[in-house]
């Protein structure tokens, strides 16, 4: 039985053998060059492609590659707040959110807060006047954060900003208490004054 056993466990190496002649393993082994050099090639073009994406990014020109990703929206709109022309980069910002994921929907509600931050900082020391201007852009600015951190709470950074917003904000008020003209606003119909 061990004598047949061993002629079968031959039988296999010898047609293994037959079918991987040198020719063949020689021809296997090139294409496999053939792949990883294309391999290295796509990549070595790609890694070139993505530094002229950053390069022109960086210094705010459109890049030429990557055009619709959310890498090149975003990027492009940070680029035009730092700048501050912060309605377009508000406009470019709403664009990219449709694309994109929870946490990256976090980083551009962060970024459209601190453009509502820096408007309403802006605005808020020039005159009395534009205070409730200046008012309204804290309001969207906190709106913005808070948007920010139902989406990624971990985001410490939205945490620190929107601190910063409520201490700038104004208490509510409560109707019909404080310096109101029409006291009595929660108990509209009750007639104010001594029976």
């Amino acid at each position: 039985m061990a004598l047949n056993l061993l002629s079968v466990t031959d039988a296999y190496i010898a047609k293994i053998r037959r079918f991987f002649t040198v020719t063949k393993i020689t021809l296997l082994l090139l294409i496999i060059a053939i792949i990883c050099t294309l391999n290295a090639v796509y990549s070595y073009r790609r890694i070139k492609q993505i530094d002229a994406f950053n390069l022109a990014v960086s210094t705010g020109k459109p890049p030429e590659t990557d055009l619709q990703s959310f890498e090149a929206k975003f990027s492009t709109a940070y680029w035009l707040a730092k700048n501050e022309r912060y309605k377009e980069a508000t406009l470019l910002f709403n664009k990219a959110i449709n694309n994109a994921d929870n946490t990256q929907k976090a980083a551009i509600q962060y970024n459209l807060g601190n453009i509502f931050f820096r408007r309403g900082l802006a605005i808020n020391g020039a005159n009395m006047t534009v205070r409730d201007e200046a008012e309204y852009l804290f309001v969207q600015a906190k709106t913005a954060y808070q948007q920010s951190l139902r989406l990624d709470n971990s985001f410490w950074d939205a945490r620190h900003n929107m601190d910063r917003i409520l201490t700038m904000l104004p208490g509510t008020p409560t109707p019909g208490v404080g310096e109101s003209d029409t006291p009595g606003l929660i108990m509209g119909s009750i007639p104010v004054g001594l029976p």
